[in-house]
């Protein structure tokens, strides 16, 4: 396969707009943890979850109504899905501190440069369980 066939089989709408949801979602998590941690002086590991729930709250929103174009069907399926997708956050979010505590506080790396390397495993991770386990209806 060629450039022009790969561009046109797996870049659609859906891979735009949550393309630019991770970037808007990471952005609100990275300014809240570098607010929490470096000028609140928050541990790194307490500010990086408080900041992950930020994060988590926005990123379902636009998650669910402008990347995967859900429609409120009812409470019932409402909180359903904001369970699975807080359920894969978490698991994410696990993930995510681990490699925080081990980049950051164990190795001492620079806590930015550490949050930027260990989001791009969790955004790869965040799209595949949104895809295949969250958002399902319009497959």
């Amino acid at each position: 396969m060629n450039f022009e066939e790969l561009w046109k089989k797996y870049v659609n709408r859906e891979t735009i707009t949550y393309l630019v949801a991770g970037v808007l979602t990471t952005v609100i998590n990275f300014i809240s943890y570098y607010w929490l941690c470096n000028i609140l002086h928050i541990e790194n590991l307490i500010a990086n979850a408080i900041a992950w729930v930020i994060a988590v709250a926005f990123a379902y929103i636009v998650n669910a109504r402008w990347v995967f174009l859900e429609k409120f069907e009812s409470w019932k399926k409402e909180v359903e899905n904001i369970c699975k997708f807080t359920g894969a956050r978490i698991l994410t979010f696990v993930i995510e501190e681990i490699g925080m505590f081990v980049l950051v506080d164990v190795l001492h790396g620079p806590n930015m440069i550490m949050k930027a390397f260990v989001a791009v495993l969790v955004v790869i991770l965040n799209y595949v369980f949104s895809k295949l386990f969250i958002f399902t209806k319009n497959k």
